[in-house]
């Protein structure tokens, strides 16, 4: 008889029971997660009539692996881009309800007696929601279309990200054993210093190495691809002193910028959906029902603390972000769960011992009540939110309404959030290269050319003309790199940046004496650093004319085209990819603003091939759609135009018509002075009361138009010509400066 290694045997057990607990599941409708903690609770020690699994430390690692893959498949679905595009209220709303959640749950703790670190974990288990869980309840009741359904995914987008930092800066506090404010935002620093540099490097690197395997990538090169760069930024992660699972989720959002990373999300899904399966029956196998039969007080406290508390301050965060009341509450019943995250943070607790020997079964109790009670939360959350409003105060309503509409106005250009978009960026990210160059000359450089230079007293010399040689580029980007034009909007916004170009660029420049000056400081004496400071400026002006600035340039032109390579592929559809773009030219999509001098001539004789070497694929015309135009088709403002050739010709050519917008759509003075918004409130005997707006005459008395009316609370936009003005209205009227003043 042949035996079998304890490993396998305890495998066999763990897949067997989780297959039939999860076909039961799913048979009854209920989530798969549910299924696979409860098979992990019957191959438990704590279950005598199934199985009992032998080899822990062994299921201990598996579920290990498990965490790296999962985290690895949510950084596919997330994608860093995707932090931007969730909106201001879903951002706000996320880190109120996460720290709202952590007080919350960390007094909770206190005042049962816990100590700090218990209460903290506590507090990070109670702040995460369940994206797997939701996402099911929304898919089974055909609700995705809804607004709060889209603040709600936002919300689990940025709940994804801060969990990520929460597993991070616990693993920090667990291994000091202590809460220090000072060390956890000095760790909170480190982590985002490392996560911006893994972005920079890993958009500028991935992509290009993707390109040159990309005719060989077939399901399974392309299944091994994806782990292994997955388990080396798992390596380097831990070499770095961050978590695996860390490493994991920035390698995959890493790649989900790259036109391979939704193909590699579909041939990782069994792998992952295997390990997931083994971490989550892993969670299972430490359910102790004893503990819970002992602590059913706590568990109902943590439920109602959980349901409750998770409501509230995804409701208020909502409130103060500007949303309206009925989605504030349907969202904030929709996040009343715990989830995933949830487990992963008590199990890191648990893997470190620093917490106690409850709090993991308590979270996963927690998690399988509020598993149930999610999707009538959900389901009811519309009819309750209609009861509760029917009985809330006429004057509380006024004052909600009021924030709403204020808080909703478009109001001055943000100098400060204009200046970050133009420039703060593009220095923000050259710093951090340079930061990381000088860290790695220190660390590797200076010891290796000690080394060769056999401890030459010119070794610190040499170190220190290599890093600034390498460091040349990046700091002549922070100085003298040209504003960030991601959008036609920018172009426009530009403009208003003009009068403080000078403190910019002061700005800039001091930034990057700064730099110059750390680097100094760590190869060469204070006494030798003035001197050498200057020899370093005179020097760098001359190279920056010869080589840096075009290298710089070279630099920046390959990160933005990786960094766009997804989007570039997805403006057409697959098979007009592959009539038009058989070599894997590049391809661009352009808009025509109304004034540009080639709206109204023909293909022919604009002869963009001839001047910029792009050649017009298809024009897109409201909901027309034209491919392949002859030599004699107009062009017609808005028209878009779906270009492909090199990137440089497509860059070129973007910068001419982005050049010639910004000339001709330049605001002047006078159009920022010739019009004038102004209300007025109807009096009992004003000539206006019971007419319409036509029968008025506003337009002609005032050379304007009604743009708006407040009835009470009730605010009409746009009001039809026929509306009759009634005592008390306010009118909103925009009208001539000139003629009125």
């Amino acid at each position: 008889m042949t035996h079998l290694p304890h490993l396998i045997t305890d495998l066999g057990f763990i897949l067997i029971i989780a297959a039939l607990a999860t076909l039961l599941f799913k048979k009854l409708g209920q989530p798969l997660v549910l299924g696979y903690l409860i098979a992990g609770f019957l191959v438990s020690p704590h279950v005598p009539f199934f199985p009992t699994v032998t080899d822990n430390e062994s299921i201990k690692v598996w579920s290990e692996i498990g965490v790296i893959f999962l985290l690895f498949s949510l950084g596919l679905e997330f994608s860093f881009k995707k932090l931007f595009k969730v909106g201001g209220s879903a951002g706000f709303t996320a880190a109120f309800e996460v720290i709202f959640m952590m007080g919350l749950g960390y007094l909770f703790g206190r005042m049962f007696g816990w100590n700090s670190i218990d209460s903290l974990f506590f507090g990070a288990i109670l702040s995460m929601s369940s994206t797997t869980i939701i996402v099911r309840a929304f898919q089974e009741m055909g609700i995705k279309g809804k607004k709060f359904v889209e603040l709600v995914f936002g919300i689990l987008v940025v709940e994804d990200i801060i969990a990520i930092l929460l597993l991070v800066l616990l693993t920090a506090i667990a291994g000091s054993g202590e809460f220090s404010t000072a060390e956890l935002a000095l760790d909170g620093l480190r982590l985002f210093f490392f996560i911006a540099l893994w972005f920079i490097v890993g958009i500028f690197l991935i992509p290009i190495f993707l390109r040159r395997i990309r005719r060989l990538l077939e399901d399974e090169t392309t299944l091994l691809v994806a782990i292994g760069l997955c388990f080396l930024m798992v390596m380097i992660a831990a070499y770095v002193g961050f978590s695996p699972a860390l490493g994991a989720f920035v390698m995959g959002s890493l790649l989900a910028e790259t036109p391979e990373g939704h193909n590699m999300e579909k041939v990782l899904q069994p792998v992952k959906n295997l390990f997931a399966a083994i971490f989550f029956v892993s969670v299972g196998m430490m359910i102790d029902p004893k503990i819970l039969w002992e602590r059913w007080d706590l568990v109902l406290a943590v439920t109602l603390l959980t349901v409750i508390g998770k409501f509230i301050s995804t409701f208020l965060g909502a409130i103060l972000s500007g949303q309206t009341r009925k989605v504030s509450f349907q969202s904030g019943m929709s996040l009343a769960q715990i989830g995933e995250f949830s487990f992963i943070i008590a199990s890191l607790g648990v893997t470190m011992k620093v917490t106690s020997d409850f709090l993991y079964p308590l979270a996963i109790a927690t998690s399988a009540v509020t598993t149930f009670t999610t999707p009538y939360l959900i389901k009811f959350s519309g009819p309750v939110h209609t009861w509760v409003e029917a009985r809330l105060p006429e004057g509380i309503k006024v004052i909600l309404d009021r924030y709403q509409q204020s808080f909703n106005q478009e109001g001055r250009v943000n100098v400060g959030g204009l200046i970050f978009r133009t420039y703060g960026l593009k220095v923000l990210m050259n710093t951090v290269m340079v930061v990381a160059i000088l860290l790695a000359s220190k660390t590797f450089l200076t010891g290796e050319v000690q080394s060769y230079l056999q401890e030459s007293p010119w070794a610190s010399s040499v170190s220190l003309f290599l890093c600034l040689l390498v460091c040349g580029p990046f700091l002549w980007g922070i100085v003298l790199g040209g504003p960030s034009l991601g959008s036609e909007r920018d172009v426009e916004e530009l403009q208003k940046l003009r009068g403080l170009q000078a403190g910019i660029f002061a700005g800039r420049l001091i930034l990057a004496l700064i730099l110059v000056a750390a680097i100094l400081s760590q190869f060469v004496t204070v006494k030798m650093a003035s001197g050498v400071m200057v020899a370093v400026l005179i020097i760098a002006a001359g190279l920056a004319q010869l080589w840096v600035k075009k290298l710089y340039q070279g630099i920046e032109k390959n990160f933005l085209k990786n960094l766009t390579e997804k989007e570039r592929k997805s403006l057409v559809s697959a098979e007009v990819a592959k009539n038009f773009l058989p070599w894997e030219a590049t391809l661009g999509s352009y808009e025509i603003f109304p004034e540009s001098s080639i709206v109204g001539q023909s293909l022919r004789k604009l002869s963009f091939k001839e001047k910029y070497g792009v050649t017009v694929a298809a024009v897109f015309r409201g909901t027309h759609r034209k491919f392949a135009p002859d030599g004699e088709f107009i062009i017609y403002p808005f028209d878009r135009l779906i270009c492909f050739g090199s990137e440089e010709e497509l860059q070129n050519f973007h910068k001419t018509l982005e050049m010639e917008r910004a000339l001709k759509t330049q605001p002047t003075q006078t159009d920022q002075q010739d019009y004038k918004l102004s209300s007025f409130s109807v009096t009992e005997d004003s000539p206006l009361k019971g007419k319409s707006i036509r029968e008025s005459g506003l337009r002609e008395k005032m050379h304007g138009m009604v743009v708006g009316i407040e009835r009470g609370s009730e605010r009409i936009l746009g009001p039809r010509a026929s509306f009759t003005i009634l005592e008390n209205d306010l009118l909103w009227v925009v009208s001539d400066r000139k003629q009125n003043s």
